[in-house]
């Protein structure tokens, strides 16, 4: 089976249909997460009407969704459905004020009832980790996943996110080997910006090349192709400060780094 490499078009929001084809195309991308959110090509009041066209228009050009990236609505579920999109990915976060404890427990009531458009329509959630207050290590991550059945929530391990958790890459891909859905391979690391008034060093996340960052992709892929990972090796295109076309021109670089290292 041949490897899959998609990117996340989140970058390109104001490009028509055919000048994202081409972007995607010229980076040599064969798949896409797309953002199904407002100010897109798609908006999700819109989406059981046009996702289905743009996903024809889309396989014209030889690319297909993977996955959208967009809310849980009943209606964003029917419409992946009717267009064949297996999943959408989601992520947990709450206000630093709240209680962590209270407030993991709100969101799984919810999963719960997501859970249920799952079956109903036969397409999965996919919890993707992130940084801050919330599911930001692949244990946090799991917390909320594990108790569902994988093929309705899975898990979307990412190296830059699980590279600023401070994880060893071969243990958290064990940890949610069990429904891991997607692999994002993006890379990040901790800067100084600066010092509180009390003196005391102030760190923020810089998204960077996959080379560049705190989780090693080696190690990862490597570990992944142990397992046996045949899912998509989705690319989020995220880097901090750039242009669109600096963002395209460094999604295409590090797509050739990882190819190498996948097929290799």
């Amino acid at each position: 089976m041949a490897n899959s490499y998609s990117v996340f078009t989140k970058p390109w929001k104001d490009c028509s249909v055919s000048e994202l084809i081409e972007i995607v195309k010229g980076m040599g991308y064969d798949a896409i997460e797309y953002p199904l959110r407002d100010g897109y090509q798609v908006s999700p009041a819109e989406a059981e009407k046009k996702l289905p066209l743009l996903v024809d228009e889309l396989a014209a050009a030889g690319i297909r969704i993977d996955d959208v990236a967009s809310g849980v609505e009943e209606h964003i579920f029917a419409a992946c459905a009717v267009s064949k999109i297996p999943m959408i990915r989601i992520m947990y976060g709450y206000d630093s004020k709240l209680d962590a404890v209270e407030e993991e427990n709100k969101f799984l009531r919810n999963m719960e009832e997501w859970s249920k458009l799952c079956d109903k329509y036969g397409v999965k959630l996919g919890l993707q980790m992130h940084y801050g207050f919330g599911a930001s290590t692949t244990a946090g991550m799991m917390r909320l996943v594990e108790r569902f059945d994988p093929k309705h929530i899975g898990a979307i391990w990412d190296a830059a996110h699980s590279g600023l958790a401070g994880e060893e890459p071969e243990q958290a891909i064990d940890l949610c080997w069990s429904h891991l859905a997607l692999v994002n391979f993006k890379n990040a690391r901790y800067q100084i910006m600066g010092r509180s008034s009390s003196g005391a060093a102030e760190f923020t996340q810089y998204f960077c090349p996959g080379a560049d960052g705190q989780c090693s992709w080696p190690r990862a892929v490597a570990h992944l192709k142990k397992k046996g990972y045949t899912g998509t090796w989705c690319m989020p295109a995220e880097y901090t400060g750039l242009t669109n076309a600096q963002e395209a021109e460094y999604a295409r670089r590090d797509l050739e780094w990882l190819k190498t290292l996948v097929e290799a």
